[in-house]
């Protein structure tokens, strides 16, 4: 969704509210499409002093697999909260700080879903102990324990000959 900002640029005091709702179902994170229903998006942009802000919530709900077991995840309900300036243009070259809008239209789809990625965790695990996945058979070991021979590695017979003296 694009917002028109031009008139807000313009006019000390005023605001545009924000209640819409974004489809991310075809975003792909961790090798899979985690968002199974709309994001919704609630905000304001506002022009306190001739200083254009841009504050919004996201509300999500997200599934993915575990890293170490691969069992589904459900992350419902979560609220991210964002703040952004925005401006027409910058001094310096590159600021990462500022949206530079110098058309001043916002396209709110594109910003928000970049934020919403940032915002996501690197690691995701079902729990802290989970134990993931056996290497040579793939049993989940958090269900049971699989009967595979942990492989032994020849380089440390010396070692465990000197220990056994």
């Amino acid at each position: 969704m694009k917002i028109d900002l031009k008139r807000l640029f313009d006019t000390v005091g005023s605001k545009v509210t924000i209640n819409e709702s974004l489809d991310m179902s075809d975003v792909t994170e961790w090798g899979v499409k985690p968002f199974v229903q709309p994001v919704r998006i609630e905000g304001t942009v506002k022009n306190r002093a001739g200083v254009v802000t841009l504050e919004y919530t996201a509300y999500l709900s997200y599934r993915i697999p575990c890293d170490r077991c691969l069992v589904p995840i459900e992350h419902k309900d979560q609220e991210l909260s964002f703040e952004h300036t925005v401006v027409r243009e910058l001094n310096q070259a590159d600021d990462d700080d500022y949206v530079v809008l110098p058309d001043g239209l916002l396209d709110l789809d594109e910003l928000a879903t970049s934020d919403i990625i940032l915002e996501l965790p690197i690691k995701n695990v079902c729990s802290e102990g989970c134990k993931g996945l056996c290497p040579h058979c793939g049993t989940n070991l958090n269900e049971k324990s699989c009967g595979c021979k942990k492989p032994t590695d020849s380089r440390w017979d010396v070692l465990d000959q000197l220990l056994k003296q």
